[in-house]
């Protein structure tokens, strides 16, 4: 075992068939690497009966040196909230659809395991957000996210209001569908359906793109990652929300700010050696087809 890695933490999609078999198959391959394994509490069902210590979320993230996702990228982003701030560095098995941040193969496990284990494997550092809604100067809720931030309409057909500033500096009024704020590793999520631009991991940025703007002329910006963003719902706005990596939000009234700024924190993201950026982007984004 790579001596950085001595204790494991899995985490899956739970209720998935395909994740049990590959966690089950996982589980034995570390057990032959004699390494002390834990597992998320989400997951436990599937380990009924084994006799490897079930723990939380925040239990997991203090006491591991690597965790490993079995799922799709939305199950990593649920998991890169929780451990990123301890500094775990991250593991995704493919089993999703896409599998941008996800890479290594169910198929190819084994092979690729080994070879992280002794040392040979890329890491980056992945930038996220910190979300902040405040109400006549009270904080109401917080949150982080390694894709994006979005200000959104709701249930209704009918677009929002909202005053943009960028570093305290007034930027845009958009009557539109909503906002997003991403990471250069969201920006290949919703933002790109958005017509946002694909930002290198590597680059200190963040893109702000409209949705669905009313006016054809309102277009993404890209600005540097050190920058606060205040996003403030204008009056006359209903049905409104602001969600973090779509899985955590908040409702939001006429007045309320949301203040968005980099996570102090970054995610230790590791891929298998090879790791290419550029043709993941070929084969996910299918650049490479021919009609």
């Amino acid at each position: 075992m790579n001596p950085h890695f001595r204790r494991i933490g899995l985490i899956g999609k739970s209720a998935d068939g395909n994740v049990s078999m590959t966690l089950r198959a996982l589980t034995s391959y570390l057990e032959d690497m004699q390494a002390e394994v834990l597992v998320d509490e989400g997951i436990a069902e599937a380990f009924a009966g084994c006799p490897l210590p079930i723990v939380d979320r925040a239990t997991l993230a203090a006491a591991c040196d690597l965790a490993i996702v079995v799922g799709g990228d939305g199950t990593l982003l649920n998991a890169a909230r929780s451990l990123a701030e301890p500094g775990v560095s991250v593991l995704g098995v493919n089993l999703g659809r896409l599998g941008f941040l996800v890479d290594v193969s169910p198929e190819d496990m084994a092979k690729q395991l080994a070879r992280i284990f002794a040392g040979d494997f890329i890491e980056e550092q992945r930038t996220l957000l910190y979300a902040t809604v405040t109400r006549n100067g009270e904080v109401l809720s917080e949150g982080a996210a390694l894709n994006d931030v979005v200000v959104h309409k709701r249930d209704i057909a009918r677009m929002i209001e909202l005053d943009t500033y960028i570093a305290g500096t007034f930027l845009s009024t958009n009557r539109a569908d909503g906002l997003i704020v991403c990471t250069p590793t969201g920006s290949t999520a919703y933002a790109l359906s958005g017509g946002g631009p694909i930002l290198h991991p590597r680059l200190n940025a963040i893109a702000v793109v409209p949705i669905c703007p009313h006016t054809l002329s309102s277009r993404p910006i890209v600005v540097h990652d050190d920058s606060i963003i205040d996003i403030i719902v204008r009056a006359g706005t209903v049905e409104a929300q602001v969600s973090c990596d779509g899985q955590v939000s908040h409702l939001l009234d006429a007045g309320d700010h949301v203040t968005v700024r980099k996570h102090e924190h970054g995610l230790r993201l590791l891929h298998p050696p090879g790791h290419d950026y550029y043709a993941m982007l070929r084969e996910k984004l299918r650049w490479s087809e021919q009609p």
